[in-house]
């Protein structure tokens, strides 16, 4: 029935998605153009692991859980950005792998502008702690940046040594989140969003139907926020000498610290001194014992792949690291298509050599159909009588928290967000728009109720109140899941649930995770659990298959063409691009709010 109403509505828009399609028809094109003047064999220059090499960490664009081949979003694409990301499992593997590697003599944390969630930069933060505790200080971590943004930074307090540029600036603001509100579009548009949903703090319909964030939506991110930045402030102090959290604000709040001169952040020991970037080679030269000139700095990807790591997939004793990142959605998708997730966990399930499997989620959550079928096949994988953990990153609500629950052991960074258990339908009506466009849609039914939704005119209380009982009946199946999942009782769950997010020390509070520790732990619990922390091999699924985006990022090629193609008439093609995100969902939904949080 849903499916049916989704195709009802898009057919009203098929002169939008047709547009959509002539978008990605004309970048396709564009892009088979330009890859007929790409050699796809490798032309990068190969490096080599030499003696007294220096490991380099660039803190800049974005920085995703792991490799994909999956295409580029159409957004990315508008921007003329098709560069394959940097991820966190090559970066931390790097870490680790330099803190044992003879040949690494130092870090460098070239430092720019990180696009990353928070708990994505502290397991970063937290690799690079571990690599000076492996090797007592032996091996130095050197970080600049002719500017030191806030997320930069918080990675970069690590380090032994802080270099800024004496013409840049340390920029410190706290945390914040914003959110657009798209009713009064809506209103012009002529477009009406009916809700129905469970939980005072389910907020992630506001947007269409409210100008402005409810007061219970403030206030679970104004706890949310502080308890984060509690954390970070801290996290950062701990590492400067003279510096407490308490400064930390101070300077944020009476001293502007992000307008300061760079003399600034050096006089109050946030930095160690003021130098130009053609400096920092000659550091990192008396580091390693060598020239300026022959330096030999490697990037994370080329120590990783010195070491045997993630792809034994026919090794015996695997623990298996099945990452699920993205928004949860039905059929074809860029992010969690439980089409494509659901068969592997079954593999995984039937397959001898996995001895235990570690659910990594990085979700804000999705459809709750999509969400349904990838807990059954977890369920199926822990009938098998094998281990399952579950390892949360930046998110893991609503349906990333709906797949997560029924683990052996949950196991939550300390930035991580979570719960957000609860469900919600948005239901568009159109019939403005319609009314605005001359158009007056007409339809003869033998069962008038059977029509449930056309989207041409809005629901009746009799219709609203079939789809809350369906909903009431989705969050009842929800909380149930939960309470058996954590062994409480429905009432306990039900008290923490009504959609609200959680900060990861109050989620341990309330039960709803058991530990806060990141990827390598939940790894090694698994392994102890499943009798082979001996004798165990990691490997990382889903399979990684290369396709024509990843050939594209291996080349080299110049993105003048596309972006000049692409920036005719960006305005509008953004324009479609976000009615298109909006119908292209499943109505109804587990997920928590959109908010981007800023650091």
């Amino acid at each position: 029935m849903l499916k049916r109403f989704l195709l009802n509505i898009l057919s009203s828009f098929v002169g939008t998605c047709i547009a959509v399609g002539l978008i990605v028809m004309s970048v396709f094109l564009l892009f088979v153009g330009i890859a007929g003047s790409i050699s796809l064999s490798s032309t990068r220059s190969m490096e080599s692991v030499k003696s007294r090499s220096i490991l380099e960490i660039k803190l800049d664009g974005e920085i995703t859980e792991r490799e994909s081949s999956m295409e580029p979003s159409l957004m990315s694409v508008i921007q003329g950005d098709i560069n394959a990301p940097q991820t966190l499992d090559v970066i931390v593997e790097s870490v680790k792998e330099a803190a044992v590697n003879e040949n690494i003599v130092a870090i460098y944390l070239k430092c720019g502008y990180p696009s990353a969630g928070a708990a994505t930069l502290d397991a970063i933060r937290h690799a690079l702690l571990d690599f000076k505790k492996e090797t007592g200080g032996k091996k130095k971590i050197i970080a600049y940046g002719d500017q030191l943004t806030q997320a930069a930074y918080f990675v970069a307090s690590v380090a032994d040594e802080i270099h800024l540029n004496p013409a840049g600036e340390l920029s410190l603001s706290g945390l914040s989140a914003t959110n657009p509100y798209f009713k009064g579009l809506l209103d012009k548009l002529g477009v009406q969003f009916q809700v129905v949903k469970v939980g005072t703090f389910k907020s992630a319909v506001e947007p269409y139907i409210l100008n402005e964030m409810s007061a219970p939506a403030k206030a679970q991110l104004d706890t949310l926020l502080n308890a984060n930045w509690t954390y970070i402030r801290e996290a950062i102090a701990s590492c400067r000498a003279g510096v407490s959290p308490e400064s930390i604000d101070s300077f944020i709040n009476k001293d502007h610290v992000a307008f300061e001169k760079a003399a600034f952040a050096l006089k109050h020991g946030l930095v160690d001194s003021l130098t130009y970037g053609r400096n920092i080679k000659r550091r990192l030269a008396s580091l390693s014992g060598r020239e300026v000139q022959k330096l030999n700095i490697i990037k994370p990807s080329t120590l990783v792949s010195q070491t045997p790591w993630t792809d034994s997939y026919s090794a015996k004793n695997q623990i298996a690291v099945l990452f699920a990142c993205g928004e949860i959605a039905d059929g074809n998708s860029n992010q969690i298509n439980y089409e494509d997730l659901v068969p592997v966990i079954v593999e995984l399930a039937d397959n001898e050599n996995v001895k235990g499997l570690v659910l990594r989620v990085n979700s804000p959550g999705g459809s709750v159909f999509g969400s349904d079928q990838i807990g059954e096949a977890l369920d199926y994988f822990k009938s098998k009588g094998k281990v399952l953990s579950v390892s949360m990153g930046d998110y893991a609500a609503s349906g990333g928290y709906w797949i997560s629950c029924n683990a052996d052991r949950i196991f939550a960074e300390p930035l991580t967000i979570t719960g957000s258990i609860g469900i919600f339908g948005l239901l568009p009506n159109f019939k403005g728009t319609l009314d605005k466009l001359g158009v007056n849609m007409e339809t003869v039914s033998t069962n008038p109720q059977g029509i449930v939704m056309t989207g041409f005119k809005p629901l009746d209380e009799q219709q609203l109140a079939v789809m809350q009982k369906f909903v009431d009946r989705g969050y009842d199946d929800f909380t149930s899941r939960v309470a058996k999942g954590r062994k409480m009782s429905k009432q306990k769950v039900l008290s923490i649930a009504e959609g609200r997010v959680w900060a990861a020390p109050s989620a341990l509070k309330i039960g709803l995770v058991d530990s806060l520790a990141y990827l390598q732990d939940a790894i090694d619990w698994t392994a102890s659990k499943a009798k082979v922390s001996d004798n165990y091999n990691i490997v990382s699924y889903p399979k990684v298959e290369p396709n024509f985006w990843s050939l594209m990022r291996s080349g080299t090629i110049t993105m003048a063409e596309l972006k000049s193609a692409l920036n005719q008439d960006k305005e509008a093609t953004l324009r479609k691009y976000l009615l298109q995100r909006i119908l292209s969902r499943n109505k109804v939904q587990a997920r928590m709010p959109e908010f981007k949080v800023t650091l």
